[in-house]
């Protein structure tokens, strides 16, 4: 085969990948069941270690700038201890970038929660942030307490990739917790992946995921896929649904 078919064939092929990605709709990798069971969790408030780094310490977002501009700092609300999410002014990251490491955070969401589905109380952790936007690896934060919505969705899902093992979420109004354990991609060199991400999470010290092993960023529309990068910032999301902003506090992290 010469070198002219082999080229009109890449291109076709690339074609028709791109026809097929427009034509893709979000809810193609909604998944809706089995719903995981509920579970009633304990209370849980871990306070940083010795050796961790404080990302938020009630006072301040000194460590922390705006995605869309990292030259600029974030904007989001601190008051009585706790960041508020300023949906007007996007999400925000971490000045410092990370491979692997154990997270720990604390978010609420408001007793007048409003709206139902991905409107309620939406925002996202993202375990490493590649670009601006929501690109990147979202861990979903969501209110799911009594809130139907697709499970790959839920709070507690790697979005639309990895759904749940449980649903020990608490009712509007009451802190809630997650404790994360990311093990960050290695890419070769010529960009191909070496290792997998990996990340273990606990919510409200129950065991949404198991060390699972991520496709790619996460995706709202189409399938994911790995691109090459390095150590990343974490990303908060800001997200664009209309109802009330929800809070976080007591943020730190270990690098392992």
């Amino acid at each position: 085969m010469n070198n002219k078919v082999v080229l009109t064939a890449l291109l076709a092929g690339s074609f028709f990948m791109a026809q097929a990605q427009q034509k893709a709709k979000p809810e193609d990798t909604e998944v809706w069941e089995p719903v995981p069971k509920k579970v009633q969790p304990g209370e849980v408030r871990i306070e940083a270690p010795s050796d961790a780094t404080i990302l938020f310490d009630g006072k301040n977002l000194d460590q922390w700038v705006s995605t869309q501009d990292r030259s600029k700092p974030a904007q989001w609300k601190v008051s009585d201890g706790v960041i508020t999410v300023n949906k007007a002014t996007g999400n925000i990251e971490t000045k410092k970038e990370f491979t692997d490491y154990q997270l720990h955070l604390e978010y609420l969401i408001p007793e007048n929660i409003n709206l139902e589905g991905q409107s309620r109380g939406n925002s996202g952790i993202f375990l490493a942030s590649t670009g601006k936007g929501d690109a990147g690896y979202e861990l979903q934060v969501l209110d799911s307490y009594n809130n139907k919505t697709y499970v790959n969705g839920m709070a507690g899902s790697i979005y639309k990739q990895y759904v749940p093992l449980a649903n020990p979420t608490k009712k509007p109004g009451e802190w809630q917790s997650y404790d994360i354990f990311w093990k960050a991609p290695t890419f070769k060199a010529d960009g191909s992946v070496e290792t997998p991400a990996r990340v273990t999470v606990l919510l409200n010290g129950v065991l949404v995921q198991n060390n699972v092993e991520l496709q790619g960023p996460t995706q709202y529309i189409g399938k994911p896929s790995y691109k090459s990068h390095g150590p990343a910032p974490i990303k908060l999301q800001a997200h664009g649904d209309k109802s009330e902003p929800i809070s976080f506090r007591n943020i730190w992290i270990r690098e392992l």
